[in-house]
């Protein structure tokens, strides 16, 4: 039997789309995958020098093309623009979305404000269901496409005060395994990554406000938060990244409607 080496750029003149890819979880999948030769849509909030710089550094290390598209993402208007504007930057259309952006807001029920949890829904729901919807006709017509919704271990264990996070998180799993059946022997897959707790600026800033709260070292605040996690380490963005780099690669030809968990053994109690 010979063995062929997969090509390092396998995914050379496909386009990606990352929702949230500014900062954070997002911005390490823009990078993983423009390191294997994708075109990269950024998309998100944030200043805009900086968005400008990001997306300048991307194409010029990785030598792709790059562009910003911004919109908020809970108004369906902005999300059908959001696509609009990518085909039209990339009449070849979308080949990986990657569904990324999402916020938290931490309260218990009797308290949660329903407008909160309505835009939670939109961002974290709503625009992903939205976003496959316009982006799967093409992806099945050329005979290829990824579609990785970042999902979240609470997206399988729910934890108190997060009622919204945890049923909208349920609620992309759920969606990940419809469109993967509905999508199955076209070449396009469908599948979730669950992180555990990420060690992102956003992590940094709780651990450190649990540590000013109970007068502790961030270190100790830091490990408040990973107690859930047998590893006691937090996830790095990029070890999550190039999970979503897996399933956009040929190994993952046969991964569909499944959920790749990252969180350092926390379902596993």
């Amino acid at each position: 039997m010979v063995f062929q080496r997969r090509v390092f750029s396998f995914l050379a003149g496909k386009t990606a789309l990352i929702t949230g890819s500014t900062s954070g979880i997002g911005e390490g999948v823009a990078r993983s995958l423009a390191a294997k030769g994708a075109n990269i849509i950024f998309n998100g909030f944030g200043d805009e020098a900086e968005i400008n710089k990001l997306v300048s550094s991307v194409q010029k290390e990785y030598k792709v093309d790059t562009t910003f598209i911004g919109g908020d993402l809970s108004k369906q208007e902005d999300v059908k623009a959001l696509h609009q504007q990518a085909i039209s930057k990339f009449p070849g259309g979308i080949d990986i979305l990657v569904n990324n952006a999402g916020f938290q807001h931490v309260s218990p029920i009797e308290s949660f404000p329903l407008d909160v949890y309505s835009k939670m829904i939109g961002v974290m729901l709503i625009a992903p269901f939205h976003l496959t919807q316009l982006c799967l006709g093409n992806m099945k017509q050329k005979g290829w496409g990824r579609i990785v919704n970042i999902a979240s271990a609470h997206g399988h264990v729910a934890s108190p005060n997060k009622t919204a996070y945890v049923s909208i998180k349920h609620g992309i799993i759920g969606l990940t395994k419809a469109v993967a059946i509905e999508s199955a022997g076209s070449g396009v897959t469908c599948t979730a990554v669950c992180p555990g707790y990420v060690e992102t600026p956003l992590f940094v800033k709780q651990a450190e406000a649990i540590a000013q709260k109970q007068g502790v070292s961030y270190e100790e605040g830091k490990k408040h938060i990973l107690r859930v996690h047998p590893s006691g380490t937090a996830v790095q963005v990029d070890e999550i990244s190039d999970c979503v780099a897996f399933l956009c690669s040929p190994a993952a030809n046969q991964m569909t409607g499944t959920s790749l968990i990252v969180d350092g053994g926390w379902l596993a109690n």
